[in-house]
C-alpha cells in the first residue's frame, strides 16, 4: 500500500505521532522490550505478538485472518494494531525512531514499498528470517518481489504482501447524471489513454456543476507516474546507484505536466489525499474517478461506507497498466519474540493468509499460489457493482515491471507530493512549482 504525505507538517505531524501512535500502540509485545531481543523468551502463558500496520480503510485487511490465526493456535495471539493511514510522514518516521531506539516496534511490522530501501540498508534492526526456514519461499513470489526484501548484508528481512495493479474507480451515479456510458467496459473504451481521460473528464464537470472529475493531484499524479516508470527504466527519483535523477527523469515531468494540465482546467476537487476532507467528499460523491491501485478498492468502501455500495465501479486504468504500492512485513530484532512473529509472518504471507486479505480488503496478492486460486483469479466485488477484481488487477499485474525505489524515496515523495497538492490547490504558482518541485525533492533527499 502507499498514502499521500505533508511535507510542510512532517516535523509537527511526527512529534504528535510520537505521543499519539506511542499511547495506542506503545511496545511490540506483552513484556517490557529490550533494545535488540535475539531468541525467543519462554512465557508462562500465550504469547502475544503484536502486528502494526498503516493505511486507510480496510489498510491491510488483516482482521479475518487474524481471527483465524487466533482461533486456532491459542498460544501464540496475535495482536492487530493499524497505527494511522499517513505513510510517509506519519507511520515511517515514528517506526524508524522506533527501531533506532530499540524499542516501541511490533513484533511485526507493515512496510510499503517507497520504505523498502531505507529498511533493507540497516539490517541491524531486523530479525534473519533465513534463521526461522522462511528462506525456502522464494518460490512462492515474483523474483522482483522477493529480492525486495533482502538487505545489503544479503539477509532475507521481509516477505511480501501485497501488489499495487492499477485501474480506475469511478461513480456510475455521477456517470450516469453526467450522460456518460455506466458499464465498466464501456467506460473503459471511453479513455485509452490520459488524454482521453481529460477529454472525458471536461464532459462530465461540464455536466454536473460542483462535482470534480478527480479527487486531487496525489492519486493522479501517481497513476500516471507508475506507467511513465516503466518507460524510463524502472527508476523514478533515485537510479540504481541511488543518485537523485528528479530533474533528470522524463517520467516524472511528463507526470507532473499531466497533473498541472488537469487542474488549470478546473478537474480537480483540490483535495489531500488521507484528510478528513477527502473521505467526506468520497461519501458525498463529489468527485467521479480516483487512480485505482487493487488496495484503493478497501480503502474506498471503508471510507465511502454501506450507503455507496453500488455507486462505485472499476474500469481500466487509461494507459492500460502500471503498478502503485505494495507493502511487505519484517520482523524487528527487538522482538522478545521472533520465532513466534516468524510464525506468524509466514501465515499472513501465505497463500491462505493473502486470500484472506484479498477477500476483506481487495489487496492483490504477491503470492503466486494466492493469485492462481480461483477465489482470487475468478473474484468478483460486490461494493463496486460485482466488478470482476481478480481478473483485472491480474492483468494489471502481469504487465507489470520491477521498479527501483532508492533508500531515501519515502522522503522525497513526500516533499515533491506536498508541492503538486499546494499548486493544485493555489497556494504555489504552477509556473513556480516545477523549481520548487525539484528544489524540494533535494533538500529532501539531503
Amino acid at each position: 500500500m502507499m498514502h499521500n504525505s505533508r511535507r510542510g507538517r512532517m516535523l509537527a505531524l511526527a512529534a504528535v505521532a510520537t505521543l499519539a501512535l506511542g499511547v495506542t500502540a506503545a511496545c511490540g509485545s506483552d513484556d517490557e522490550k529490550p533494545a535488540g531481543g535475539g531468541s525467543s523468551a519462554a512465557a508462562a502463558g500465550p504469547v502475544t505478538i503484536t502486528l502494526q500496520t498503516f493505511g486507510g480503510g480496510e489498510n491491510f485487511a488483516y482482521d479475518d485472518a487474524v481471527k483465524a490465526w487466533n482461533a486456532s493456535h491459542p498460544n501464540i495471539q496475535v495482536k492487530y494494531v493499524n497505527l494511522t493511514d499517513r505513510f510517509e510522514d506519519t507511520y515511517l518516521p515514528q517506526m524508524l525512531q522506533w527501531l533506532e531506539s530499540g524499542a516501541g516496534a511490533g513484533d511485526i511490522i507493515g512496510m510499503d514499498e517507497g520504505g523498502m530501501g531505507l529498511m533493507g540498508a540497516r539490517p541491524q534492526y531486523f530479525a534473519d528470517l533465513g534463521q526461522y526456514g522462511l528462506d525456502s519461499r522464494k518460490a512462492d513470489f515474483p523474483e522482483y518481489k522477493w529480492n525486495t526484501g533482502i538487505n545489503k548484508d544479503g539477509k532475507l528481512f521481509a516477505i511480501g504482501t501485497d501488489i499495487g495493479g492499477m485501474a480506475m474507480c469511478y461513480r456510475t451515479d455521477l456517470f450516469k447524471k453526467a450522460g456518460l456510458p455506466t458499464d465498466r467496459d464501456e467506460v473503459s473504451k471511453l479513455w485509452p489513454d490520459w488524454n482521453s481521460y481529460l477529454e472525458v473528464g471536461k464532459k462530465l464537470t461540464s455536466a454536473l456543476k460542483g462535482v470534480a472529475f478527480v479527487d486531487g493531484a496525489n492519486t493522479v499524479y501517481n497513476s500516471v507516474l507508475s506507467q511513465e516508470t516503466g518507460k524510463n527504466g524502472n527508476v523514478q527519483y533515485f537510479d540504481k546507484d541511488n543518485n537523485l535523477i528528479l530533474d533528470k527523469n522524463p517520467g516524472i515531468k511528463a507526470s507532473f505536466d499531466y497533473v498541472q494540465t488537469l487542474s488549470k482546467a478546473g478537474l480537480t476537487a483540490k483535495l489531500r489525499s488521507w484528510t478528513e476532507e477527502w473521505n467526506t467528499a468520497m461519501q458525498k460523491g463529489q468527485f467521479a474517478t480516483m487512480g485505482c491501485p487493487s488496495w484503493m478498492l478497501g480503502t474506498i468502501s471503508g471510507t465511502s461506507g454501506d450507503a455507496n455500495s453500488g455507486n462505485w465501479d472499476v474500469a481500466a486504468v487509461p494507459g492500460g497498466s502500471g503498478n502503485w504500492g505494495g507493502s511487505w512485513l519484517m520482523v524487528p530484532a527487538q522482538s522478545k519474540h521472533p520465532k513466534e512473529a516468524a510464525e506468524v509472518l509466514n501465515y499472513l504471507t501465505s497463500k491462505e493468509g493473502q486470500i484472506a486479505a484479498f477477500k476483506e480488503g481487495g489487496n492483490f496478492p504477491s503470492n503466486i499460489q494466492a493469485q492462481q486460486d480461483p477465489t482470487v483469479a475468478e473474484a468478483k466485488n460486490a461494493y463496486f457493482n460485482d466488478a470482476p477484481s481478480g481478473p483485472i488487477f491480474a492483468d494489471s499485474v502481469s504487465k507489470l515491471s520491477p521498479v527501483f525505489f532508492g533508500e531515501k524515496h519515502a522522503q522525497v515523495k513526500a516533499a515533491v507530493e506536498e508541492v503538486l497538492v499546494g499548486a493544485d490547490q493555489g497556494s504555489i504558482k504552477w509556473d513556480e512549482a516545477w523549481q520548487r518541485f525539484i528544489d524540494e525533492g533535494v533538500k529532501a533527499a539531503g
